[in-house]
């Protein structure tokens, strides 16, 4: 058997899925994992974590599916982006990975920043804003406040470089999942000396380039044995999750725009080349697919707000969901289903983790606004739900100006499960919402991606018309539409009367 296994690493999960190639999605397995935030704006976490939990999933799957050891012809790995692991020779690693929600580095953003302004770094990188996240900034904040963890780091990975060299021995990246790292030239797709210098590292310290798709290598016998998989089965780069996402739901050229709910909200717009947005506001990404730029939007907290919801205020429905299974997410969004658009004046600014796209305010806070003794639990889902829904429309006004528009909303991600959060984004954005079937893209993209590779599929296009196909279109309500007009309307004057205290150092 030909089957295609996609691996995707992401922010608080790692989740495997097994495809053969007709279209059919035989398992999906996922194994969660908490951050650690030693303080408010840092996030952490033990690199080995992300091995285990990928081990896991990969047994988990290949079980579920009833499939060999023999019948794994290739497996795909994209992940999350900018978190950033210091290693030794043996790729083990030396320090906690620097998750990319963190903000600990801005005083060394603000020294990028002065050193190549916003300008230049746009022009290069296609990153609008220099921000703590991206590594550039966290490698030169190890080298200010660590001094010997960077003296001894032989590499700076990736968490996809991370697994790639678990899997196939071989420290490689490529440019979708190193787009934003400051340090990626994403016209010329090599490295950015200037920068490197300016951080004091060599190309010698950073992993070999390859491109998007690119076969790897096969497995070494330690990760076929972990994984209970043959050796034979190639490992292929399947890029950021942004990417692998945008060519799981056909996202692969002009005229579409996706969107993905899952620990962040990101959107997705397919574009033939840099530059094509005036404003330089928005985030060109390398996309998975060859030859393809993809303006990518990302809010920190997107379907992660909803998480640190049901984690804080969700405990009944987290116990009842054990007790008899189903999802503590389902059940508190049950909650909501009766309160009304607008959630009858409670606004939230889904912050969590500071503001992104496309205000880059990394000291933003969470807000709820305007709860009375009325509200309840369900009034406050429904808040989280909307003001996903509102940082969505935001940002596609956002790449509308970049000459992106859509007709409908491809979407994906955990929060694509949620009828009612695909319709409160179809009623507020006034567009049609369309899911796809199965709900993990990034993972049907890398079984796409690694078909291709190994010559199963001729290109991207025939991997799509055999691996994608539509579920579910929520068309937007007129009436909740103008009632999401006026509440749109009181998110951004809060967002904006917010600002000056955001930007208070001692606003905590």
């Amino acid at each position: 058997m030909d089957l295609l296994l996609g691996l995707d690493v992401g922010t608080t999960s790692v989740k495997a899925g097994l495809f053969d190639p007709a279209g059919a999605c035989l398992a999906v397995a996922g194994e969660e994992y908490r951050l650690d935030h030693p303080a408010p704006d840092r996030a952490e976490l033990d690199a080995e974590v992300y091995w285990r939990a990928a081990r896991a999933a990969v047994r988990r799957a290949v079980a579920a599916a009833g499939a060999g050891r023999d019948d794994v012809t290739a497996l795909a790995v994209s992940s999350q982006g900018e978190t950033v692991v210091p290693v030794d020779d043996a790729g083990r690693a030396l320090a906690p990975a620097i998750v990319w929600l963190d903000n600990r580095a801005m005083a060394e953003a603000r020294e990028i920043e002065e050193a190549f302004g916003e300008d230049r770094v746009y022009e290069v990188t296609g990153v609008p804003s220099v921000a703590p996240t991206w590594p550039a900034c966290k490698i030169l904040w190890w080298r200010r406040h660590e001094p010997a963890v960077f003296a001894a780091a032989r590499r700076f990975l990736l968490v996809e470089d991370v697994l790639l060299h678990r899997l196939t021995g071989r420290f490689v990246t490529e440019g979708g999942v190193q787009c934003t790292s400051l340090l990626f030239d994403i016209r010329e797709r090599r490295w950015w000396d200037e920068m490197l210098t300016a951080v004091g590292i060599d190309r010698g310290r950073l992993p070999e380039l390859v491109r998007p798709g690119d076969v790897v290598g096969p497995l070494v016998a330690d990760a076929a044995a972990a994984l209970g998989l043959s050796p034979r089965v190639r490992v292929v780069a399947g890029g950021m999750d942004q990417g692998a996402g945008a060519v799981g739901v056909g996202n692969v050229g002009p005229g579409i725009v996706s969107e993905s709910t899952g620990g962040a909200l990101t959107l997705q717009a397919s574009v033939d080349h840099h530059g094509g947005d005036p404003t330089r506001q928005t985030p060109v990404y390398v996309h998975s697919a060859p030859a393809a730029y993809l303006y990518c939007p990302v809010c920190p907290t997107g379907g992660m707000a909803l998480t640190w919801f049901r984690d804080q205020f969700g405990a009944p429905e987290m116990a009842r969901a054990e007790r008899d299974g189903g999802s503590a997410y389902d059940l508190l969004t049950a909650l909501a289903t009766d309160v009304p658009p607008g959630a009858e004046g409670l606004l939230m600014l889904p912050h969590l983790m500071g503001a992104f796209s496309p205000e880059y305010v990394p000291e933003a806070r969470g807000v709820f606004y305007g709860f009375t003794l009325r509200h309840r639990r369900g009034h406050f889902v429904r808040a989280v739900l909307e003001a996903v829904a509102f940082m969505l429309r935001r940002n596609l006004e956002l790449l509308a100006g970049a000459g992106a528009t859509a007709g409908e909303i491809r979407s994906h991600g955990g929060g694509a499960r949620s009828a009612l959060w695909n319709q409160v984004k179809a009623d507020v954005c006034g567009l049609p919402v369309v899911t796809l079937e199965g709900d993990d893209a990034a993972l049907r993209g890398n079984a796409m991606l690694a078909g291709v590779a190994t010559g199963i599929f001729p290109d991207l296009g025939a991997a799509g018309r055999s691996l994608v196909a539509t579920r579910d279109r929520y068309e937007p309500d007129a009436s909740a539409h103008a009632t999401y007009d006026r509440a749109y309307a009181r998110y951004v004057q809060l967002f904006e009367a917010l600002r000056p205290l955001f930007a208070d150092p001692g606003a905590g």
